[in-house]
């Protein structure tokens, strides 16, 4: 029998640095919910458990197709570690199961860009190379410095290097920064240094068995996994999550599965002003308001019209020009709503259209609600900052010039790839 790999991902509801951080979107897509999809890509993965306290997180996990092990108040407070979460999950999946792990794997959901490939390469190391753990690490080039009134914490070896060098009289460690992983008198070239790597936090894997004795992620042989340093970042604060939804459309990108096949959604619903226009207004003398639009968007929208899909076109603007696009698109219209969430989630019941099945289009913050609601929410290019960082997937042509034909060309294949 194949050996019995499970992956387990921490994820309790307490955050306090950033409230709810383990459901916030990047990519369109729940931390959770990111690291569990990356998790069952794995070729190695026999099953993904996330060991949360929080109804909440519980769906989101169970919706990416994980086990949902609930955790203990004793173990899921403010001191509580990951050890614990991962030991207690261990336990429960083997009663539930009851077959015996053989590798487990402690998978942080805030390190938001964690590959597949890290995690192969992490179960590869213990399976197949020998090690009895393992974990993620990126190449790091950086001199590291500590304040004085940490010196006394420095390790034992850094301690008398930095000794040596005060008694030397080459520098004052006392009134200055102290070099840990440096002589600060002296500054080698990077091809010069030995290669120091970077824990990411994103990915550990441990031999079920000792692991289960030693009860810490580090022990006998430890095996380095290298990944693209480009990738590696924890999100502690909400600075490191507004990070995150900016690199979303960069490094979700090449992912696979990063753009909806027609396979993935069952209805689209598009926004009009600044997706299906540049979001520019012209007005005439007598105050008429004229936009223009893209031919392409046109044949885009009648190919998915033809493939059956579902669609609606979802306005907060009460000009007539709205009503009249939709005219000449055949597609039913809602506009002059305030609540577009409210409307788009009536719709979505009275079309019997799971929300997790709907692609959105938007460009403005005032199409966030909407992509909270939906399982694809897409922004075009040129779309506001917050928008493109909350979207699953960000087109490359703006709105008004040619973004829907794209999206288009997603769902139905090379037979409509942009011009």
């Amino acid at each position: 029998m194949p050996p019995t790999v499970l992956a387990v991902i921490p994820a309790r509801g307490g955050s306090k640095g950033v409230p709810a951080k383990n459901l916030a979107a990047v990519g369109g897509v729940p931390l959770v919910a990111r690291a569990v999809h990356e998790c069952r890509a794995a070729r190695h993965i026999t099953d993904v458990a996330v060991s949360t306290d929080d109804p909440g997180i519980a769906a989101a996990a169970r919706g990416a197709g994980a086990v949902v092990v609930q955790r203990p108040g004793d173990i899921a407070g403010d001191t509580a570690t990951s050890e614990a979460a991962v030991l207690h999950a261990m336990d429960a999946y083997e009663a539930a199961h009851g077959t015996a792990v053989d590798v487990v794997l402690l998978v942080q959901c805030t390190s938001p860009f964690i590959a597949r490939e890290d995690i192969d390469g992490v179960t590869e190391a213990i399976l197949a190379g020998g090690a009895d753990t393992a974990l993620t690490v990126a190449p790091f080039h950086g001199f590291v410095w500590r304040a004085p009134d940490a010196a006394d914490d420095l390790p034992a070896e850094t301690a008398e290097t930095a000794e040596a060098v005060e008694t030397a009289g080459i520098a004052e460690t006392a009134t200055g920064g102290v070099g840990v992983n440096h002589d600060k008198s002296y500054r080698p070239r990077r091809q010069d240094r030995p290669q120091d790597y970077l824990e990411t936090g994103a990915a550990y894997g441990m031999r079920a068995d000792r692991f289960r004795t030693e009860k810490h992620r580090f022990f006998g042989r430890t095996e380095l996994v290298r990944t693209d340093a480009a990738r590696v970042l924890e999100i502690d604060d909400p600075h490191d999550l507004a990070r995150a939804r900016v690199l979303a459309p960069l490094l979700d990108a090449d992912r696979p599965g990063a753009l909806p096949g027609r396979g993935d959604i069952d209805a689209i619903v598009l926004d009009f002003d600044g997706t299906q226009t540049d979001d520019r207004v012209l007005i005439d003398a007598d105050g008429r308001e004229i936009v223009a639009v893209h031919r392409g968007d046109g044949l885009g929208i009648a190919a998915l019209r033809r493939a059956e899909l579902p669609m609606l076109i979802l306005s907060t603007e009460v000009n007539p020009v709205v009503a009249a696009r939709a005219k000449k698109l055949q597609l039913p219209v809602l506009h002059g709503i305030d609540r577009k969430d409210l409307a788009l989630k009536q719709w979505c019941e009275e079309q019997g259209i799971a929300p997790e099945r709907v692609l959105y289009v938007g460009n403005d913050v005032n199409d966030l609600p909407c992509f909270d609601l939906v399982g694809w929410p897409v922004a075009v290019a040129g779309a506001h900052d917050v928008v493109r960082g909350a979207a699953r997937a960000v087109t490359s042509a703006p709105g008004g010039g040619g973004a829907i034909r794209e999206i288009a060309a997603w769902i139905l294949g090379p037979s409509l790839q942009p011009v």
